[in-house]
């Protein structure tokens, strides 16, 4: 058994394990030549976060997905360049939103340079994902551009929150297809397309894509406040301090409105207090820890993954479909 891609997923047949090792190496080799500038600042700044490592989480489903036809085909590392790259670029700009200091654990390009370096550094990337992506076709052209879409809608939906009279968690979990479920979707299906997979496989594997990247999300929201050690590398209740709505903070706020409890109301006002104080941030993290509120997160991000591997069923049984089985269970095991 080896140990190949995000949270250490094992593959256990050499095939497939040759075939995914040997297309993430060169997705890496792809990430640095499309990050590259005649002007040196350009490239250090592009580059931050690519010698940053990550989990590779998009490529790793490009070239899964691929193995449901010719995993070899000219197009399957070039698609997965062009989602990796869209997925960085759209971190510099999160962090400039989000005035986060540290990414994957060094510091952030707003951080170390200035806003404007950072959201133009995330433009040259998305520039570069424009400019692989045009040798893919024009097919791979409008499903890119229909997944960047939805991204930044669910962006803008997100800043402006629920409509009134809209449930603030229906809203929330729409927000995240876009955002995150949008990018992760679309993995799967270039993976599989551009492989020469049968149309009903390529369906599939992009409703898989779908689920698969919100319950990634809500895992994320719930290591935000559960983890001591966040494995995005940042730094623990970021989310919480800037006053991000995360699942837990709105099923709480959802449970305070409903039921009116004394210990749920005064955490919510904690929560609208000034968290950049690290003594109410920190009772703010204890509390929530030991909410319900937070078990309910895990249980929603159990659901989504669970939909997630139940929608493989059509596909034929081999390695290819466990190792996307097993990424389920490792986003349920990382909110655990």
């Amino acid at each position: 058994m080896t140990v190949v891609g995000p949270f250490g997923l094992s593959v256990r047949d050499q095939a497939l394990e040759a075939d995914v090792q040997t297309g993430l190496s060169a997705v890496e080799a792809g990430l640095l030549d499309a990050t590259k500038s005649e002007v040196p600042f350009i490239t250090e700044a592009a580059q931050h976060l690519v010698h940053a490592g990550g989990k590779r989480f998009r490529p790793l489903l490009v070239m899964l997905a691929a193995q449901f036809g010719d995993p070899h085909a000219p197009g399957v590392v070039p698609s997965a360049v062009v989602v990796e790259l869209t997925h960085l670029a759209t971190l510099y700009h999160d962090d400039v939103m989000d005035e986060a200091d540290v990414r994957r654990g060094v510091p952030s390009a707003n951080n170390r340079w200035d806003n404007s370096v950072a959201v133009l550094t995330g433009d040259f990337l998305f520039a570069r994902a424009s400019h692989v992506l045009a040798d893919l076709g024009p097919e791979a052209v409008r499903i890119q551009a229909e997944a960047f879409e939805r991204l930044v809608t669910g962006q803008i939906l997100e800043t402006a929150g629920p409509r009134d009279g809209r449930d603030p968690v229906e809203h929330y979990l729409d927000v995240l297809a876009g955002k995150t479920g949008s990018l992760i979707a679309v993995s799967c299906r270039f993976g599989a397309l551009m492989a020469g997979a049968d149309e009903r496989v390529v369906d599939v594997l992009t409703q898989y894509g779908e689920r698969l990247g919100v319950a990634f999300q809500l895992a994320d929201d719930v290591l935000d406040i559960a983890s001591d050690s966040h494995e995005s590398g940042k730094t623990p209740g970021t989310d919480l301090r800037e006053g991000i709505p995360t699942l837990p903070v709105l099923l709480l706020r959802a449970a305070a409105e409903a039921h009116g409890r004394p210990e749920d109301l005064e955490l919510v006002a904690l929560l609208d207090s000034d968290l950049a104080d690290d003594a109410r941030h920190a009772e703010a993290l204890r509390l929530l820890r030991a909410h319900p509120a937070l078990e309910q997160a895990r249980r929603d991000t159990v659901r989504y993954a669970q939909e997630a591997r139940a929608l493989l069923a059509p596909l034929p049984d081999g390695y290819p479909k466990a190792a996307l089985e097993e990424l389920c269970d490792a986003v349920v095991h990382r909110a655990g």
